[in-house]
C-alpha cells in the first residue's frame, strides 16, 4: 500500500511540473521567486569564490620564486645572542 502512494505522489508531482512548463508559470508565489533568488545568488557566491581561489593558485604558480616574499622589518634583538 505505501508502494502506490508514493507512486501516486510522483504522478502528482510530475503532472504539477509538466501543467506549470505548459502555462509558463513557474513560481506559485512571491515567497517562490525569493528563494530561487536567494539559491542562485549562493550558488553565484560560491562560484566566485572558486574562480578566485583558481586566479590567487595560477598566479601563484607563475610567478617567480626568486625574491623572498616576506622581508624582516624592524631591528635584530642583540640581546637573544649568545
Amino acid at each position: 500500500m505505501g508502494q502506490t502512494a508514493v507512486k501516486q505522489q510522483f504522478e502528482d508531482q510530475f503532472n504539477d511540473v509538466v501543467s506549470r512548463l505548459q502555462s509558463k508559470q513557474f513560481f506559485q508565489s512571491d515567497w517562490d521567486i525569493a528563494s530561487f533568488a536567494v539559491f542562485f545568488i549562493f550558488i553565484g557566491m560560491v562560484g566566485l569564490l572558486l574562480i578566485l581561489v583558481l586566479i590567487r593558485c595560477c598566479c601563484c604558480c607563475c610567478c617567480d620564486d626568486d625574491t623572498p616574499r616576506r622581508k624582516k622589518v624592524g631591528i635584530e634583538n642583540m640581546a637573544l645572542e649568545p
